[in-house]
């Protein structure tokens, strides 16, 4: 096993030292050999999404194992300055190239390219949160979908493999956030890149954990969307060497998840924390139902998807049927135009038609309803 730190940028300090293995109750997901590793010294390593938790960490691994030369493109300027004084202080060897910008400015990404000719991208920018992206669905769309879609292509043409970070969300989704990231599997796919899908990482930023964290400072109540609510979690660490083992994966066009043997109780890792960070206190659990696009469980993969051994990372290759390139390319088209238009029934429509299993909820058809072309912020 790789014994070099996991560096944990942006994750609230309560949280670092949590014994996550004692709530998890299972073997660590195995990492690669530094063996392996050393492939990924060999050329420039571009991050998008730098400066969240899983960039950052990644980042910050990246340069532990010897990675020559990273580019690390992110959009918050707090994001990216809290990620340089980071590197700054764990003394990370190799070039680090700090870029403030947005993964959907195409000139910025042809410059990127162009200047610092990265083989591989870790695409992890992307907006995450569902309840935020149910009430704000042309951003979501606009951001998961297109811009990926533009560094897909800017990448493809300078030879460059993009693996893509998903989520568990992207199947059969319920939420605007799931469904996004589903047509970003299928264009990334497309392209000949490689999807890894996780599950929820554990002390991420503004992860569940986190909310916990805060509830339990102020006394509580811990508020949990149902007693029977469940999840897939993994450690940061973990997460980190999955994307690692995704991008030394030998075949192109595959969608990738890590072998994880259950879901966990949301309403048990409440009380695993409150018990872990206050042990003296009683703190209560508040179960308030589902949020709008919320699902009782996850899935890392659907009914009818063959699912099949990937190698010695952990993970497993997810066999799924892409939709054919010209179709993805014509229904990609008519969302472009309903969010040049800002109609949110017309792209909810085209998002549907990309993502024939996508349930929307209550909300996002309501606000479709309500919200004509051209009106809705």
């Amino acid at each position: 096993m790789d014994a070099r730190p996991i560096y944990t940028s942006g994750v609230t300090p309560s949280l670092k030292n949590l014994d996550w293995r004692s709530f998890l109750a299972r073997p660590q997901l195995t990492p690669p050999t530094p063996h392996r590793l050393d492939a990924l010294k060999q050329e420039p390593i571009l991050i998008t999404g730098a400066g969240g938790s899983i960039g950052s960490a990644l980042a910050l691994r990246l340069a532990a194992v010897g990675a020559a030369r990273l580019v690390l493109l992110e959009a918050s300027e707090s994001n990216l300055y809290a990620l340089q004084r980071d590197w700054a202080d764990s003394g990370a060897p190799g070039s680090m190239t700090p870029v403030l910008g947005s993964v959907a400015d195409r000139a910025l990404l042809q410059e990127i390219f162009s200047t610092h000719r990265p083989g591989i991208v870790f695409h992890a920018a992307a907006f995450k949160h569902v309840p935020l992206m149910e009430e704000q669905p042309l951003a979501a769309m606009a951001n998961n979908i297109f811009a990926t879609e533009t560094l897909a292509q800017v990448a493809a043409a300078h030879g460059a493999r993009v693996v893509l970070l998903s989520t568990d969300k992207a199947v059969e989704p319920a939420s605007v956030m799931g469904a996004t990231k589903r047509v970003a599997e299928q264009i990334v796919l497309a392209a000949g890149g490689t999807v890894l899908r996780l599950g929820n990482v554990l002390a991420s930023r503004d992860s569940v954990a986190e909310v916990f964290a805060r509830q339990i400072e102020q006394g509580g109540p811990l508020t949990v969307t149902g007693p029977t609510a469940r999840r897939y979690f993994l450690a940061l660490d973990e997460a980190v060497n999955l994307l690692l083992g995704a991008a030394l994966h030998p075949e192109t066009g595959t969608l990738l998840a890590p072998v994880l043997p259950a879901t966990h109780s949301i309403a048990e890792m409440a009380r695993f924390m409150a018990q872990a960070l206050k042990p003296a206190s009683a703190i209560p659990i508040e179960f308030t139902g589902p949020r709008s696009g919320d699902k009782e469980t996850e899935l890392l993969w659907k009914t009818g998807e063959l699912a099949c051994p990937a190698g010695q990372d952990g993970m497993v290759q997810v066999e799924t049927d892409p939709l054919p390139g010209t179709q993805l390319e014509s229904r990609l088209a008519g969302l472009r135009a309903a969010l040049e238009v800002r109609d949110i029934a017309e792209a909810l429509d085209a998002l549907r038609a990309l993502v024939p299993d996508y349930a929307p909820s209550g909300a996002v058809l309501k606000l479709a309803h309500e919200c004509g072309p051209r009106v809705c912020l």
